[in-house]
C-alpha cells in the first residue's frame, strides 16, 4: 500500500520539514508538494516519489552550499520541481541532483538552475532524464559545471531537455545511452562523449556552443538528423570526431561554424577507427571538413558540401590518405560536365593543397583569407604552383545537382 503525504508550505519556515517528511515516509510513498519554497540539502535514502504541481512552482532551494538533492536509493521519481542554488565547490561536485550506485531513477519536467553541476550521477543504470530545463551558475564557461554528468552509467534516456549556459553534457565510460529531442544552447562542449559505447544522438538542436558534439575514444556512436548551427566562442566547431571506433554521422545539418566537422585520427595504419559521414549538409562554414594529421578509414558519401570558405582542410603536411571511400557527394565548388546526363560528373572532384597556401597552417595569416592579395595568391598557386601539390581528397563520382532533400544511395 502506498502512502500519500501532502506538504503545503508557502515559504521557508522551520528546520527542513521536507527532509522530515522524507524520513517519516514509508518506502514507495508519494510526497506531493504545494507551491512554495522548501529547504534543500535533502537526502533521499528510500524508494519514493516527490512531485510538484503541473506549473512547477514547488521550489527546493539551498542557501548556496552543498548539493540540493542527494539520492542514495534506487527507484526514485522527481517531477515538476524547481531545484536551485547549490554550492560552488567543484571538488565536492556540488549539484542540483547528485547520486551514486543507484538504479531506476526518473527526473522529469524539473527546472534546475543556479547550480554548479545540474544532474551528476555515477555507477547507475536505468535512468530517465526527460523534459527538464538545466543551467549552471552565472559564470564564465570554464567556471561552470556540467549540466548532466554521467560516469559509468548504462541504459539511459535523455530526451526533450533544454540545456542552456552550462559547461558540458559529459557522458563518460557509459553505455546504451539515447539522447533525442534536446536543445543545447550557449554551452562549451554541448555534448561530450568520452570512452563510452553504444550512444544514439538523434533529432537534437545545437546552437551557440563552443563545440556541438565531441566524441573522444567512443565506440558505436550514431549521430543522426541533428541541427548543429552557429558555433560560438574560441572553437566554434560543429562535430569533433577524435579516435574511437564505428562512428556514424548521418543526415545532420552543420552550418555557420568555424569548422563543420573536425576529424582527429591517429597517424597509424593499424588504427581501427571507422567513420561514416553520410547524407549530411555541411555548408556556410569557414571549413567544411577539417582533418588533423592523417585522412584514414573514412566513408564520405551522399553529402551536400557547399558555400564553405574551404570544403576540406588538412592541417599537417604528410601522412596522406589511407583506406577512404569518397563518392556521390555534391560539392558546390565542383566545375565539371555531365555528358550522359546521369547527374554524376565526368571527371573526379579533386581537392589539392598547395604548399604555398600558408593560411592552412597559420591562423594569423588566415585572418586575411578572402582579401584581394590572398585571392590572387590562391589563383596563382593553382595555375602555376611553385611545388608539387598534395592530394587531400578525391571524389571519383561527384554529384552535379543536389536535390533539396538529403542525398541517398542510388
Amino acid at each position: 500500500m502506498k502512502y500519500l503525504w501532502y506538504l503545503f508550505l508557502p515559504a521557508i519556515l522551520w528546520a527542513n520539514p521536507l527532509q522530515e517528511a522524507i524520513d517519516n515516509a514509508r518506502p514507495n510513498s508519494i510526497i506531493e508538494l504545494g507551491d512554495g519554497i522548501y529547504e534543500g540539502n535533502i537526502t533521499i535514502d528510500k524508494p519514493i516519489r516527490i512531485v510538484g504541481g503541473k506549473n512547477a512552482k514547488a521550489i527546493i532551494k539551498n542557501c548556496g552550499t552543498g548539493s540540493v538533492i542527494t539520492i542514495e536509493s534506487s527507484n526514485v521519481f522527481l517531477q515538476n520541481l524547481v531545484i536551485k542554488s547549490s554550492g560552488h565547490r567543484k571538488e565536492m561536485l556540488d549539484s542540483g541532483i547528485k547520486g551514486e550506485k543507484i538504479d531506476n531513477i526518473t527526473i522529469k519536467n524539473c527546472r534546475i538552475e543556479d547550480v554548479l553541476y545540474g544532474i551528476n550521477i555515477s555507477l547507475a543504470k536505468n535512468l530517465d532524464i526527460s523534459s527538464n530545463y538545466i543551467s549552471s551558475k552565472d559564470e564564465k564557461r570554464p567556471l561552470r559545471g556540467d549540466a548532466i554528468k554521467l560516469w559509468y552509467a548504462q541504459n539511459v534516456i535523455i530526451r526533450d531537455n533544454t540545456v542552456k549556459k552550462a559547461r558540458d553534457v559529459h557522458i563518460d565510460r557509459s553505455k546504451n545511452i539515447t539522447l533525442a529531442g534536446n536543445r543545447f544552447l550557449f554551452n562549451r562542449f554541448a555534448l561530450h562523449l568520452e570512452y563510452s559505447n553504444k550512444i544514439l544522438v538523434q533529432n537534437n538542436f545545437f546552437q551557440y556552443n563552443d563545440a556541438g558534439i565531441l566524441t573522444e575514444n567512443a565506440k558505436h556512436i550514431e549521430i543522426i538528423n541533428n541541427k548543429i548551427l552557429s558555433g560560438k566562442g574560441s572553437a566554434r566547431i560543429g562535430v569533433v570526431l577524435k579516435g574511437g571506433e564505428d562512428i556514424l554521422v548521418k543526415k545532420n545539418i552543420v552550418k555557420y561554424n568555424s569548422k563543420g566537422v573536425y576529424v582527429d585520427a591517429k597517424p597509424s595504419k593499424k588504427a581501427k577507427t571507422k567513420r561514416e559521414i553520410l547524407s549530411n549538409e555541411i555548408s556556410f562554414n569557414l571549413e567544411g571538413i577539417h582533418f588533423h594529421t592523417i585522412i584514414a578509414n573514412n566513408v564520405i558519401k551522399y553529402n551536400k558540401i557547399h558555400d564553405n570558405l574551404d570544403d576540406v582542410v588538412k592541417d599537417v603536411i604528410g601522412y596522406g590518405n589511407i583506406n577512404n571511400t569518397v563518392e556521390y557527394n555534391y560539392w558546390g565548388k565542383y566545375r565539371g560536365f555531365d555528358r550522359n546526363h546521369d547527374n554524376i560528373g565526368d571527371t573526379p572532384y579533386i581537392i589539392k593543397r598547395y604548399m604555398d597556401k600558408l593560411w592552412n597552417y597559420n591562423n594569423k595569416i588566415k585572418f586575411f583569407y578572402g582579401s584581394a592579395v590572398l585571392a590572387w595568391a590562391d589563383f596563382l598557386c593553382e595555375i602555376a604552383p611553385f611545388s608539387e601539390p598534395e592530394l587531400i581528397l578525391e571524389d571519383k563520382k561527384p554529384i552535379l545537382k543536389a536535390p533539396p532533400k538529403p542525398l541517398e544511395a542510388p
